[in-house]
């Protein structure tokens, strides 16, 4: 017999014993009229023989009521709980975030003063860093001041460690100066005004995306540049 049914056998004997008890000291209903005498008065019944009143039979539903009660209550304290649909397995662990993750790899060159430079792969969403860590980490003393080295690196940038931009023939800027946003580094696009380092990385972004910028009016396809950045940024850069 398993341990519900023990339960309840042991439940229903329990209750059984207090019907008995209960049974025993409730008062049961004379057999047979009380005699009257002559003067018409009804005479002293049998010792120990009591009419039931409305009052024993309230008490006596009552006490069912509550054994009923008691039996219902040991019977299914004994069952074990279920956990309910849809209940996490595992909690969070401490120090993860809840944001969506980035997946899948970018290729990234990385530039100057590294064991290796050249192309390096790494996870989506890896950091300035990474991608220097991945060169085999920086050739000596450098000074890397002028790089934000946690920024998030985008697919196909370049990340010069230690050294200048070289500006090609008709490269990174005109004879006017202006900023060439088809070989422009990121760098170089985040000291326009109007452009963050967000907005430079869109704009690094959609020529990889694109091909290249066929006219400073292309601007207005990426996402951050309204007409506003436009025309701020019309005189600074060419194609």
């Amino acid at each position: 017999m398993d341990t519900d049914d023990t339960r309840a056998e042991i439940a229903r004997r329990r209750l059984a014993q207090l019907v008995a008890s209960f049974d025993e000291h409730v008062p049961r209903p004379a057999e047979e009229a009380a005699p009257t005498d002559t003067s018409g008065s009804v005479a002293p019944g049998p010792p120990g023989h009591r009419r039931v009143t409305s009052l024993h039979v309230r008490v006596a539903v009552a006490a069912a009521a509550g054994l009923a009660v008691v039996l219902a209550w040991w019977v299914l304290s004994g069952r074990p709980q279920s956990e309910p649909a849809g209940t996490p397995a595992a909690s969070v662990e401490a120090g993860s975030t809840s944001g969506p993750v980035e997946t899948g790899e970018i290729v990234v060159d990385v530039s100057g003063l590294v064991q290796r430079p050249g192309i390096v792969t790494l996870p989506a969403g890896s950091r300035v860093h990474e991608a220097i860590e991945a060169a085999g980490g920086l050739a000596g003393v450098v000074d890397t001041s002028g790089l934000n080295l946690a920024r998030k690196l985008v697919d196909g940038e370049q990340v010069l460690v230690g050294i200048a931009p070289v500006v090609p023939a008709g490269g990174g800027a005109s004879a006017g100066g202006a900023t060439n946003l088809n070989t422009a580094t990121l760098e170089q696009l985040d000291e326009l005004p109007g452009v963050g380092p967000v907005t430079a990385e869109s704009i690094i972004t959609w020529r990889t995306e694109n091909g290249p910028f066929t006219s400073v009016e292309d601007l207005l396809e990426v996402s951050g540049i309204g007409t506003a950045t436009l025309d701020d940024l019309r005189d600074l850069v060419t194609v």
